[in-house]
């Protein structure tokens, strides 16, 4: 039996496109592959987080970028922020320790709380002192020194200085709390006002959320208000 060329020629044509069409095949699941890759990046492994958490021994909170103001309430400051967001940068960290680069105004980015008591639910908490954005929002607007342009800008800016401000004069704001913040550090009363500030920031010690910082903070604060002390008083 004759094969003609033809049925050899139509074979060939068959193979070649079945080669063709698996080539094709394996070109689309490696690209479809590299496009979930690149997903699982962008949406995970790009959303870093700080690897410089200060070490337990040697709790030293950065200062403040803001100039100026009581040294008993600025050391005061800079012991929330020990325990609150202890990291070399802490203006610019969501919690757990995830980066933020734009703060133009609050990231507004709610985060799963992955241990304590509120695990499983998720939290907007932003920058130096952990900033709720309802309480970032509720706060600028009394105590934000830009506040009165808010109608050209339409946000609150969240750069450094602005955080320090903000809570700043909220703590030196004898109404909000019930009680004169600065006059009872300057007496000592270090503990009453941990208390006092815990229903906010609930890790200073006496809140929810005790951490590994909590136990230390009145040491913290010793070494914070003579840094801070010590500024005051140079030339």
């Amino acid at each position: 039996m004759s094969i003609s060329p033809n049925s050899i020629h139509s074979r060939a044509t068959r193979k070649s496109q079945r080669e063709a069409s698996r080539r094709l095949n394996w070109i689309f699941f490696w690209l479809g592959l590299c496009a979930v890759l690149f997903f699982i990046r962008f949406a995970f492994i790009s959303q870093k987080r700080y690897t410089n958490v200060l070490p337990s021994w040697a709790y030293d909170p950065p200062p403040l970028v803001m100039e100026g103001g009581d040294p008993y309430v600025r050391a005061l400051m800079r012991t929330i922020s020990a325990s609150e967001a202890n990291y070399v940068q802490p203006y610019a960290v969501l919690y757990g320790g995830v980066r933020i680069n734009d703060l133009s105004e609050h990231p507004n980015r709610c985060l799963l709380i992955t241990t304590g008591p509120n695990k499983g639910d998720c939290t907007t908490a932003a920058g130096r002192y952990q900033f709720l954005t309802n309480t970032w929002l509720e706060k600028a607007e009394k105590y934000h020194p830009e506040r009165s342009l808010l109608w050209i800008r339409n946000q609150y800016q969240f750069y450094p200085e602005f955080q320090d401000e903000v809570v700043y004069h909220w703590l030196t704001d004898v109404n909000a709390w019930n009680m004169d913040v600065a006059e009872h550090l300057q007496q000592g009363d270090l503990d009453q006002v941990l208390r006092r500030l815990s229903g906010t920031w609930t890790s200073l010690g006496y809140g929810l959320e005790s951490n590994t910082v909590s136990s230390s903070l009145p040491r913290i604060y010793e070494k914070m208000l003579k840094d801070e002390l010590a500024i005051a008083n140079s030339p």
